[in-house]
Protein backbone atom coordinates (compact mmCIF):
# COMPACT_ATOMS: atom_id res chain seq x y z
CA UNK A 1 0.00 0.00 0.00
CA UNK A 2 2.74 2.54 0.84
CA UNK A 3 4.38 1.68 -2.19
CA UNK A 4 1.35 2.15 -4.54
CA UNK A 5 0.75 5.16 -2.24
CA UNK A 6 4.30 6.95 -3.25
CA UNK A 7 3.59 6.11 -6.94
CA UNK A 8 0.45 7.95 -6.86
CA UNK A 9 1.24 11.15 -4.84
CA UNK A 10 4.00 11.51 -7.26
CA UNK A 11 0.74 12.88 -8.92
CA UNK A 12 0.02 15.77 -6.48
CA UNK A 13 0.05 19.45 -8.07
CA UNK A 14 -0.02 21.60 -4.84
CA UNK A 15 0.09 21.27 -1.40
CA UNK A 16 -2.33 19.38 0.70
CA UNK A 17 -3.19 19.31 4.43
CA UNK A 18 -4.45 16.15 6.55
CA UNK A 19 -6.45 17.22 9.74
CA UNK A 20 -7.25 14.95 12.18
CA UNK A 21 -9.94 14.52 14.81
CA UNK A 22 -8.71 11.63 17.40
CA UNK A 23 -8.72 10.25 20.75
CA UNK A 24 -7.05 7.33 22.07
CA UNK A 25 -8.95 4.39 20.96
CA UNK A 26 -7.57 2.08 18.99
CA UNK A 27 -9.33 3.19 15.53
CA UNK A 28 -7.75 6.58 15.98
CA UNK A 29 -4.45 5.06 16.31
CA UNK A 30 -4.79 2.99 13.27
CA UNK A 31 -5.96 6.25 11.45
CA UNK A 32 -3.29 8.29 12.22
CA UNK A 33 -1.41 5.46 10.98
CA UNK A 34 -2.69 5.82 7.63
CA UNK A 35 -1.95 9.74 7.96
CA UNK A 36 1.33 9.40 9.09
CA UNK A 37 1.67 6.67 6.01
CA UNK A 38 0.34 9.19 3.62
CA UNK A 39 2.75 11.95 4.71
CA UNK A 40 5.85 9.88 4.31
CA UNK A 41 4.60 9.18 0.61
CA UNK A 42 4.78 12.79 -0.25
CA UNK A 43 6.51 15.81 0.57
CA UNK A 44 3.62 17.93 -0.17
CA UNK A 45 1.13 16.24 2.53
CA UNK A 46 1.34 17.78 5.81
CA UNK A 47 -0.71 16.75 9.04
CA UNK A 48 -2.49 18.13 11.93
CA UNK A 49 -3.88 16.54 14.83
CA UNK A 50 -6.36 19.17 16.23
CA UNK A 51 -9.17 18.94 14.36
CA UNK A 52 -12.60 19.44 15.80
CA UNK A 53 -14.95 17.43 13.72
CA UNK A 54 -18.09 15.57 16.05
CA UNK A 55 -16.86 12.46 15.08
CA UNK A 56 -13.99 10.47 16.36
CA UNK A 57 -11.75 9.30 14.65
CA UNK A 58 -12.50 11.83 11.21
CA UNK A 59 -9.86 13.28 8.87
CA UNK A 60 -10.15 16.21 6.39
CA UNK A 61 -7.84 16.99 3.31
CA UNK A 62 -7.66 20.52 2.68
CA UNK A 63 -6.49 22.50 0.07
CA UNK A 64 -4.17 25.68 1.91
CA UNK A 65 -5.28 28.74 1.72
CA UNK A 66 -9.04 27.74 0.20
CA UNK A 67 -12.01 26.25 0.86
CA UNK A 68 -11.77 22.97 -1.21
CA UNK A 69 -12.00 20.31 1.50
CA UNK A 70 -13.19 16.64 1.65
CA UNK A 71 -13.82 14.38 4.98
CA UNK A 72 -13.70 10.70 5.88
CA UNK A 73 -15.34 9.42 8.98
CA UNK A 74 -13.42 6.85 9.77
CA UNK A 75 -11.17 4.31 8.10
CA UNK A 76 -11.28 4.93 3.93
CA UNK A 77 -10.05 0.89 3.34
CA UNK A 78 -11.17 -1.88 1.72
CA UNK A 79 -13.40 -0.67 -1.85
CA UNK A 80 -13.13 2.52 -0.46
CA UNK A 81 -9.16 3.06 -0.26
CA UNK A 82 -9.36 4.28 -3.80
CA UNK A 83 -11.98 6.56 -2.63
CA UNK A 84 -9.10 8.11 -0.66
CA UNK A 85 -6.30 8.23 -3.18
CA UNK A 86 -8.93 10.01 -5.88
CA UNK A 87 -9.70 12.48 -3.20
CA UNK A 88 -6.19 13.31 -2.10
CA UNK A 89 -4.83 13.54 -6.14
CA UNK A 90 -8.10 15.99 -6.74
CA UNK A 91 -7.80 17.97 -3.81
CA UNK A 92 -3.87 18.30 -4.79
CA UNK A 93 -4.85 19.85 -8.10
CA UNK A 94 -4.44 16.59 -10.46
CA UNK A 95 -7.28 16.67 -12.91
CA UNK A 96 -10.19 14.17 -12.86
CA UNK A 97 -10.80 12.17 -15.68
CA UNK A 98 -14.24 13.55 -16.25
CA UNK A 99 -15.36 14.64 -19.60
CA UNK A 100 -15.00 18.58 -19.75
CA UNK A 101 -18.74 19.79 -19.82
CA UNK A 102 -19.89 17.51 -16.89
CA UNK A 103 -17.43 19.24 -15.01
CA UNK A 104 -18.53 22.29 -16.20
CA UNK A 105 -21.84 21.67 -15.32
CA UNK A 106 -20.72 21.16 -12.15
CA UNK A 107 -19.12 23.68 -11.43
CA UNK A 108 -21.67 26.33 -12.74
CA UNK A 109 -24.63 24.82 -10.18
CA UNK A 110 -26.45 28.17 -9.24
CA UNK A 111 -26.52 26.72 -5.43
CA UNK A 112 -28.59 29.10 -2.52
CA UNK A 113 -26.43 28.73 0.91
CA UNK A 114 -24.82 25.38 0.75
CA UNK A 115 -25.29 21.81 -0.06
CA UNK A 116 -23.43 19.35 2.70
CA UNK A 117 -23.54 15.82 1.97
CA UNK A 118 -23.38 13.10 3.96
CA UNK A 119 -22.81 9.53 2.51
CA UNK A 120 -22.92 6.17 4.93
CA UNK A 121 -20.80 3.63 3.41
CA UNK A 122 -19.59 0.21 4.32
CA UNK A 123 -15.89 -1.11 3.60
CA UNK A 124 -17.60 -4.17 2.45
CA UNK A 125 -19.74 -2.16 -0.10
CA UNK A 126 -19.03 -2.36 -3.83
CA UNK A 127 -21.74 0.27 -4.81
CA UNK A 128 -20.55 2.81 -2.33
CA UNK A 129 -17.15 4.32 -3.95
CA UNK A 130 -19.15 5.64 -6.89
CA UNK A 131 -21.43 8.13 -4.60
CA UNK A 132 -18.72 8.60 -2.31
CA UNK A 133 -15.88 9.51 -5.41
CA UNK A 134 -18.71 11.13 -7.31
CA UNK A 135 -20.01 13.69 -3.76
CA UNK A 136 -15.98 13.86 -3.19
CA UNK A 137 -15.11 15.67 -6.76
CA UNK A 138 -18.21 17.50 -6.63
CA UNK A 139 -17.08 19.33 -3.39
CA UNK A 140 -13.32 19.59 -5.27
CA UNK A 141 -14.80 21.17 -8.03
CA UNK A 142 -17.84 23.85 -6.14
CA UNK A 143 -16.86 25.70 -3.09
CA UNK A 144 -20.54 25.43 -2.46
CA UNK A 145 -20.49 21.84 -1.75
CA UNK A 146 -19.29 19.92 0.86
CA UNK A 147 -18.89 15.98 1.69
CA UNK A 148 -18.51 13.80 4.22
CA UNK A 149 -18.01 10.55 3.74
CA UNK A 150 -19.04 8.53 7.13
CA UNK A 151 -18.29 4.22 7.70
CA UNK A 152 -21.56 3.20 8.87
CA UNK A 153 -20.05 0.27 10.79
CA UNK A 154 -17.60 2.21 12.52
CA UNK A 155 -20.23 4.95 13.70
CA UNK A 156 -23.73 2.64 14.44
CA UNK A 157 -25.01 4.98 17.32
CA UNK A 158 -25.24 7.70 14.86
CA UNK A 159 -26.64 4.95 11.91
CA UNK A 160 -29.38 3.35 14.30
CA UNK A 161 -30.37 7.30 15.37
CA UNK A 162 -30.47 7.94 11.67
CA UNK A 163 -32.59 4.67 10.52
CA UNK A 164 -29.74 3.80 8.27
CA UNK A 165 -30.36 0.34 6.95
CA UNK A 166 -28.77 0.56 3.60
CA UNK A 167 -25.67 1.65 2.09
CA UNK A 168 -24.99 3.94 0.59
CA UNK A 169 -27.25 6.37 2.31
CA UNK A 170 -27.11 9.99 1.04
CA UNK A 171 -28.14 13.16 2.94
CA UNK A 172 -27.92 16.70 2.18
CA UNK A 173 -28.81 19.31 4.80
CA UNK A 174 -29.69 16.34 7.12
CA UNK A 175 -32.44 15.34 4.85
CA UNK A 176 -32.67 12.05 2.64
CA UNK A 177 -31.41 12.63 -1.14
CA UNK A 178 -30.87 9.12 -2.22
CA UNK A 179 -29.71 5.34 -1.75
CA UNK A 180 -27.87 3.06 -3.94
CA UNK A 181 -25.32 3.21 -6.58
CA UNK A 182 -25.61 6.32 -8.00
CA UNK A 183 -22.79 7.91 -10.32
CA UNK A 184 -21.86 11.38 -10.92
CA UNK A 185 -24.25 12.29 -13.82
CA UNK A 186 -27.40 10.71 -11.80
CA UNK A 187 -26.34 12.90 -8.99
CA UNK A 188 -26.09 15.90 -11.23
CA UNK A 189 -29.59 15.20 -12.75
CA UNK A 190 -31.07 15.57 -9.23
CA UNK A 191 -29.27 18.87 -8.55
CA UNK A 192 -29.85 20.19 -12.10
CA UNK A 193 -33.57 20.00 -12.25
CA UNK A 194 -32.79 21.36 -16.04
CA UNK A 195 -30.42 18.94 -17.23
CA UNK A 196 -32.85 16.17 -18.09
CA UNK A 197 -35.07 18.31 -20.45
CA UNK A 198 -31.84 19.48 -22.47
CA UNK A 199 -30.67 15.97 -22.73
CA UNK A 200 -33.85 14.62 -23.90
CA UNK A 201 -33.69 17.49 -26.38
CA UNK A 202 -29.73 16.54 -27.26
CA UNK A 203 -31.06 12.85 -27.99
CA UNK A 204 -34.20 13.63 -30.08
CA UNK A 205 -31.94 15.89 -32.25
CA UNK A 206 -29.90 12.64 -33.15
CA UNK A 207 -29.33 11.28 -36.50
CA UNK A 208 -30.55 7.58 -36.88
CA UNK A 209 -28.50 4.93 -36.11
CA UNK A 210 -27.28 1.78 -38.19
CA UNK A 211 -27.57 0.13 -34.76
CA UNK A 212 -29.16 0.75 -31.65
CA UNK A 213 -28.28 -1.08 -28.34
CA UNK A 214 -30.44 -1.23 -25.58
CA UNK A 215 -28.65 -1.93 -22.28
CA UNK A 216 -25.31 -1.28 -21.02
CA UNK A 217 -24.74 -4.27 -19.26
CA UNK A 218 -22.37 -6.92 -20.63
CA UNK A 219 -23.96 -8.14 -23.34
CA UNK A 220 -24.46 -4.62 -24.72
CA UNK A 221 -21.31 -3.27 -24.01
CA UNK A 222 -20.36 -6.68 -26.36
CA UNK A 223 -22.37 -5.61 -29.52
CA UNK A 224 -21.85 -2.25 -29.15
CA UNK A 225 -17.93 -3.29 -29.77
CA UNK A 226 -18.75 -6.13 -32.39
CA UNK A 227 -21.23 -3.16 -34.48
CA UNK A 228 -18.44 -0.42 -33.59
CA UNK A 229 -16.12 -2.60 -35.25
CA UNK A 230 -17.18 -2.98 -38.41
CA UNK A 231 -17.87 0.96 -39.11
CA UNK A 232 -21.69 1.18 -38.67
CA UNK A 233 -22.83 4.30 -36.97
CA UNK A 234 -23.70 2.68 -33.06
CA UNK A 235 -25.70 4.15 -30.56
CA UNK A 236 -26.34 2.37 -26.59
CA UNK A 237 -29.04 3.75 -25.13
CA UNK A 238 -28.30 2.12 -21.04
CA UNK A 239 -30.35 2.72 -17.79
CA UNK A 240 -27.17 2.57 -15.91
CA UNK A 241 -24.27 1.60 -17.87
CA UNK A 242 -22.54 -1.54 -16.52
CA UNK A 243 -25.59 -3.13 -15.35
CA UNK A 244 -26.13 -5.86 -13.15
CA UNK A 245 -22.40 -6.65 -12.95
CA UNK A 246 -22.05 -3.52 -10.56
CA UNK A 247 -24.11 -5.32 -7.70
CA UNK A 248 -22.21 -7.91 -8.31
CA UNK A 249 -19.31 -9.00 -5.75
CA UNK A 250 -16.86 -11.58 -5.95
CA UNK A 251 -16.42 -13.15 -10.14
CA UNK A 252 -14.27 -16.10 -10.23
CA UNK A 253 -15.53 -17.72 -13.51
CA UNK A 254 -14.23 -14.91 -16.25
CA UNK A 255 -12.03 -17.15 -18.11
CA UNK A 256 -8.75 -16.23 -17.97
CA UNK A 257 -8.83 -13.56 -15.05
CA UNK A 258 -9.26 -15.78 -11.77
CA UNK A 259 -10.79 -13.10 -9.89
CA UNK A 260 -12.50 -9.61 -10.22
CA UNK A 261 -15.34 -7.67 -9.02
CA UNK A 262 -18.62 -6.33 -10.53
CA UNK A 263 -17.32 -2.60 -10.71
CA UNK A 264 -13.71 -3.11 -12.00
CA UNK A 265 -15.49 -5.01 -14.36
CA UNK A 266 -18.14 -2.76 -15.51
CA UNK A 267 -15.42 0.46 -15.69
CA UNK A 268 -13.32 -1.56 -17.71
CA UNK A 269 -16.27 -2.69 -20.42
CA UNK A 270 -16.91 1.11 -20.78
CA UNK A 271 -13.83 1.91 -20.82
CA UNK A 272 -13.33 -0.17 -23.94
CA UNK A 273 -17.00 0.85 -25.25
CA UNK A 274 -15.58 4.37 -25.30
CA UNK A 275 -12.31 3.23 -27.73
CA UNK A 276 -14.77 3.05 -30.18
CA UNK A 277 -16.97 5.72 -31.81
CA UNK A 278 -19.96 4.73 -30.19
CA UNK A 279 -22.53 7.27 -28.85
CA UNK A 280 -23.56 6.49 -25.44
CA UNK A 281 -26.38 8.13 -23.76
CA UNK A 282 -26.51 6.93 -20.37
CA UNK A 283 -29.15 7.39 -17.96
CA UNK A 284 -31.85 6.73 -20.45
CA UNK A 285 -34.54 4.28 -19.62
CA UNK A 286 -36.62 2.83 -22.60
CA UNK A 287 -40.09 2.90 -22.48
CA UNK A 288 -41.70 1.64 -25.81
CA UNK A 289 -40.35 0.02 -28.77
CA UNK A 290 -41.84 0.53 -31.94
CA UNK A 291 -40.23 -1.36 -34.49
CA UNK A 292 -39.92 -0.48 -38.52
CA UNK A 293 -43.02 -1.31 -40.67
CA UNK A 294 -41.12 -2.11 -43.68
CA UNK A 295 -37.44 -4.18 -44.38
CA UNK A 296 -35.06 -1.33 -44.61
CA UNK A 297 -37.09 0.73 -42.56
CA UNK A 298 -36.59 2.46 -39.11
CA UNK A 299 -37.37 1.55 -35.58
CA UNK A 300 -37.86 3.87 -32.92
CA UNK A 301 -37.14 3.53 -28.70
CA UNK A 302 -38.91 5.96 -27.20
CA UNK A 303 -37.24 7.03 -23.44
CA UNK A 304 -38.59 8.33 -20.47
CA UNK A 305 -36.90 11.38 -20.36
CA UNK A 306 -39.73 11.95 -23.90
CA UNK A 307 -37.01 11.94 -26.46
CA UNK A 308 -37.09 8.80 -29.37
CA UNK A 309 -34.12 7.36 -30.65
CA UNK A 310 -34.54 5.99 -34.04
CA UNK A 311 -32.05 3.09 -35.29
CA UNK A 312 -32.12 0.51 -38.62
CA UNK A 313 -31.81 -2.28 -36.24
CA UNK A 314 -31.91 -2.84 -32.72
CA UNK A 315 -30.48 -4.70 -30.00
CA UNK A 316 -32.21 -5.76 -26.75
CA UNK A 317 -30.22 -5.98 -24.14
CA UNK A 318 -31.65 -5.23 -21.19
CA UNK A 319 -30.76 -7.66 -18.83
CA UNK A 320 -32.36 -8.75 -15.25
CA UNK A 321 -32.88 -7.55 -12.02
CA UNK A 322 -33.11 -9.05 -8.22
CA UNK A 323 -36.69 -11.05 -7.85
CA UNK A 324 -38.78 -9.62 -5.09
CA UNK A 325 -41.01 -11.47 -2.62
CA UNK A 326 -44.16 -10.21 -3.80
CA UNK A 327 -45.69 -10.04 -0.34
CA UNK A 328 -47.09 -7.60 1.85
CA UNK A 329 -44.74 -5.48 3.54
CA UNK A 330 -41.74 -6.11 1.24
CA UNK A 331 -42.03 -2.32 -0.40
CA UNK A 332 -42.57 -0.68 2.77
CA UNK A 333 -39.94 -1.83 4.37
CA UNK A 334 -36.79 -1.62 1.24
CA UNK A 335 -33.67 -0.45 2.84
CA UNK A 336 -35.68 -0.47 6.10
CA UNK A 337 -34.70 -4.17 6.70
CA UNK A 338 -35.53 -5.56 3.25
CA UNK A 339 -32.55 -5.95 1.47
CA UNK A 340 -30.70 -7.36 -1.50
CA UNK A 341 -27.54 -6.72 -0.88
CA UNK A 342 -25.15 -8.73 2.13
CA UNK A 343 -22.13 -7.54 1.09
CA UNK A 344 -23.42 -3.86 0.88
CA UNK A 345 -26.27 -3.75 4.00
CA UNK A 346 -24.75 -6.62 6.10
CA UNK A 347 -22.50 -5.21 8.46
CA UNK A 348 -25.55 -2.41 9.35
CA UNK A 349 -26.56 -5.80 11.12
CA UNK A 350 -23.74 -6.53 13.03
CA UNK A 351 -24.92 -8.22 16.00
CA UNK A 352 -28.53 -8.39 14.89
CA UNK A 353 -31.10 -11.14 13.91
CA UNK A 354 -31.71 -11.31 10.47
CA UNK A 355 -33.21 -13.75 7.34
CA UNK A 356 -32.06 -14.76 4.26
CA UNK A 357 -35.04 -15.87 1.61
CA UNK A 358 -33.70 -18.77 -0.89
CA UNK A 359 -31.48 -21.87 -0.60
CA UNK A 360 -29.92 -21.57 -4.16
CA UNK A 361 -26.51 -20.77 -4.40
CA UNK A 362 -26.82 -16.67 -3.90
CA UNK A 363 -29.11 -17.32 -0.74
CA UNK A 364 -26.58 -19.94 1.02
CA UNK A 365 -23.56 -18.15 0.35
CA UNK A 366 -25.06 -14.51 1.46
CA UNK A 367 -26.11 -16.59 4.81
CA UNK A 368 -22.69 -17.76 4.94
CA UNK A 369 -21.69 -14.14 4.68
CA UNK A 370 -23.65 -12.63 7.20
CA UNK A 371 -23.10 -15.17 9.81
CA UNK A 372 -19.53 -14.20 10.65
CA UNK A 373 -21.08 -10.81 11.45
CA UNK A 374 -24.91 -11.02 12.52
CA UNK A 375 -25.98 -12.34 15.66
CA UNK A 376 -28.22 -15.13 13.50
CA UNK A 377 -28.69 -16.42 10.43
CA UNK A 378 -32.63 -18.03 9.13
CA UNK A 379 -32.26 -19.45 5.93
CA UNK A 380 -36.01 -19.85 3.93
CA UNK A 381 -35.97 -22.12 1.41
CA UNK A 382 -39.22 -22.80 -0.81
CA UNK A 383 -38.31 -26.27 -1.76
CA UNK A 384 -37.93 -29.24 0.11
CA UNK A 385 -34.55 -29.44 0.06
CA UNK A 386 -31.45 -26.34 -0.89
CA UNK A 387 -30.80 -26.02 -4.44
CA UNK A 388 -27.24 -24.78 -4.01
CA UNK A 389 -24.19 -26.46 -4.25
CA UNK A 390 -22.62 -29.19 -1.89
CA UNK A 391 -20.04 -27.61 -0.63
CA UNK A 392 -21.88 -24.29 0.21
CA UNK A 393 -24.29 -26.39 1.97
CA UNK A 394 -22.35 -28.22 4.15
CA UNK A 395 -20.45 -25.03 4.75
CA UNK A 396 -23.97 -23.94 5.83
CA UNK A 397 -24.61 -26.73 7.84
CA UNK A 398 -21.84 -26.32 9.95
CA UNK A 399 -21.98 -22.85 11.23
CA UNK A 400 -23.44 -22.85 14.81
CA UNK A 401 -25.78 -19.54 14.22
CA UNK A 402 -27.60 -20.33 11.14
CA UNK A 403 -30.93 -21.91 10.66
CA UNK A 404 -32.14 -23.43 8.27
CA UNK A 405 -36.14 -24.10 7.27
CA UNK A 406 -37.24 -25.81 4.24
CA UNK A 407 -40.78 -25.83 2.76
CA UNK A 408 -41.40 -22.23 3.97
CA UNK A 409 -42.96 -19.95 1.99
CA UNK A 410 -42.59 -16.81 3.06
CA UNK A 411 -45.98 -14.67 3.65
CA UNK A 412 -45.65 -11.03 5.51
CA UNK A 413 -43.02 -9.10 6.45
CA UNK A 414 -43.75 -6.69 9.67
CA UNK A 415 -42.23 -4.22 11.24
CA UNK A 416 -42.88 -0.55 13.29
CA UNK A 417 -43.39 2.08 10.31
CA UNK A 418 -39.44 2.68 10.93
CA UNK A 419 -38.11 -0.88 10.19
CA UNK A 420 -38.51 -4.52 9.83
CA UNK A 421 -39.49 -6.47 13.47
CA UNK A 422 -40.34 -9.62 12.02
CA UNK A 423 -40.90 -11.82 9.20
CA UNK A 424 -44.18 -14.36 8.87
CA UNK A 425 -44.17 -17.75 7.09
CA UNK A 426 -46.70 -20.81 5.81
CA UNK A 427 -45.03 -24.28 6.67
CA UNK A 428 -45.94 -25.77 3.58
CA UNK A 429 -45.94 -29.22 4.87
CA UNK A 430 -48.33 -29.02 7.78
CA UNK A 431 -49.85 -25.39 7.00
CA UNK A 432 -49.22 -23.53 10.02
CA UNK A 433 -47.96 -20.20 9.99
CA UNK A 434 -44.98 -18.64 12.28
CA UNK A 435 -43.36 -15.92 12.78
CA UNK A 436 -39.92 -14.95 13.44
CA UNK A 437 -38.69 -11.69 15.40
CA UNK A 438 -35.49 -10.45 13.15
CA UNK A 439 -33.86 -7.00 11.85
CA UNK A 440 -32.59 -7.99 8.63
CA UNK A 441 -34.37 -9.66 5.57
CA UNK A 442 -32.16 -10.83 2.49
CA UNK A 443 -33.83 -11.48 -0.44
CA UNK A 444 -31.78 -14.28 -2.78
CA UNK A 445 -34.60 -16.03 -5.23
CA UNK A 446 -32.93 -15.35 -8.59
CA UNK A 447 -33.47 -12.81 -11.30
CA UNK A 448 -36.63 -10.86 -13.52
CA UNK A 449 -35.79 -9.97 -17.16
CA UNK A 450 -36.02 -5.95 -17.67
CA UNK A 451 -38.66 -6.83 -20.45
CA UNK A 452 -42.58 -5.17 -19.38
CA UNK A 453 -42.02 -2.37 -21.72
CA UNK A 454 -41.66 -4.92 -24.67
CA UNK A 455 -45.05 -6.81 -23.77
CA UNK A 456 -47.27 -6.81 -27.27
CA UNK A 457 -44.53 -5.71 -29.35
CA UNK A 458 -42.10 -8.80 -29.59
CA UNK A 459 -42.73 -12.28 -28.44
CA UNK A 460 -42.22 -13.29 -25.02
CA UNK A 461 -42.07 -16.54 -22.79
CA UNK A 462 -44.30 -17.12 -19.96
CA UNK A 463 -41.24 -16.00 -17.81
CA UNK A 464 -41.00 -12.61 -19.66
CA UNK A 465 -38.00 -13.73 -21.22
CA UNK A 466 -37.24 -12.42 -24.83
CA UNK A 467 -37.85 -15.59 -27.09
CA UNK A 468 -34.85 -15.56 -29.73
CA UNK A 469 -33.29 -17.65 -32.08
CA UNK A 470 -29.75 -18.97 -32.33
CA UNK A 471 -29.19 -15.37 -34.50
CA UNK A 472 -30.03 -13.69 -31.58
CA UNK A 473 -33.44 -12.60 -33.76
CA UNK A 474 -36.60 -11.74 -32.07
CA UNK A 475 -40.13 -11.88 -33.38
CA UNK A 476 -39.72 -8.58 -35.11
CA UNK A 477 -37.97 -7.87 -38.18
CA UNK A 478 -35.06 -6.11 -37.35
CA UNK A 479 -35.29 -6.35 -33.76
CA UNK A 480 -32.43 -8.29 -31.80
CA UNK A 481 -31.29 -9.78 -28.24
CA UNK A 482 -28.53 -10.91 -26.28
CA UNK A 483 -27.97 -11.41 -22.68
CA UNK A 484 -30.49 -12.01 -19.71
CA UNK A 485 -33.24 -10.67 -20.77
CA UNK A 486 -33.55 -13.45 -23.13
CA UNK A 487 -34.62 -17.26 -23.27
CA UNK A 488 -30.81 -18.38 -23.51
CA UNK A 489 -30.35 -20.30 -20.42
CA UNK A 490 -27.68 -19.66 -18.23
CA UNK A 491 -27.09 -16.57 -16.67
CA UNK A 492 -23.74 -15.94 -16.83
CA UNK A 493 -21.63 -12.51 -17.54
CA UNK A 494 -19.27 -15.04 -20.12
CA UNK A 495 -22.73 -16.21 -22.00
CA UNK A 496 -24.42 -12.38 -22.09
CA UNK A 497 -20.58 -11.58 -23.46
CA UNK A 498 -20.88 -14.26 -26.45
CA UNK A 499 -24.42 -13.75 -26.81
CA UNK A 500 -23.96 -10.07 -27.29
CA UNK A 501 -21.60 -10.16 -29.80
CA UNK A 502 -23.17 -12.87 -31.96
CA UNK A 503 -26.30 -10.52 -31.88
CA UNK A 504 -23.97 -7.57 -32.92
CA UNK A 505 -22.79 -9.60 -36.18
CA UNK A 506 -26.12 -10.53 -36.80
CA UNK A 507 -27.34 -7.24 -36.62
CA UNK A 508 -24.65 -5.87 -39.28
CA UNK A 509 -25.49 -9.14 -41.46
CA UNK A 510 -28.85 -7.81 -41.28
CA UNK A 511 -27.82 -4.85 -42.73
CA UNK A 512 -26.06 -5.30 -45.67
CA UNK A 513 -28.66 -8.28 -47.07
CA UNK A 514 -31.77 -5.58 -46.33
CA UNK A 515 -29.88 -2.21 -46.68
CA UNK A 516 -27.27 -0.10 -47.03
CA UNK A 517 -25.39 1.06 -43.54
CA UNK A 518 -26.13 4.92 -43.10
CA UNK A 519 -22.84 6.13 -43.41
CA UNK A 520 -22.11 3.61 -46.92
CA UNK A 521 -25.61 4.82 -48.03
CA UNK A 522 -24.60 8.85 -48.05
CA UNK A 523 -21.74 8.28 -49.97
Amino acid sequence: MKTQLKAYLENLRMPIELVATVDDSAKSREMLDLLNDIVEASGKVSLKTDGSDARVPSFAINRPGTEISVTFAGLPMGHEFTSLVLALLQVGGHPPRVEADVIEQVKALEIDGELRFETYFSLTCQNCPDVVQALNLMSVLNPKIKHVAIDGGLFQGEVEARQVMAVPTILVNGQPFGQGRMGLEQILAKIDTGAQSREAARIDAKSEFDVLIVGGGPAGAAAAIYAARKGIRTGVVAERFGGQVLDTMAIENFISVSHTEGPKLATALEQHVREYDVDIMNLQKATSLIPATEPGGLAEVRLESGASVRARTVIISTGARWRQMGVPGEDQYRNKGVAYCPHCDGPLFKGKRTAVIGGGNSGVEAAIDLAGIVAHVTLLEFAPELRADAVLQRKLYSLPNVTVITNAQTTEVHGDDAKVTALSYKDRIHDTAHTIELEGIFVQIGLLPNTEWLKGTINLSPRGEIEINDRGETSAHGIFAAGDATTVPYKQIIIAMGEGSKAGLSAFDHLIRTSLPIDIAAE
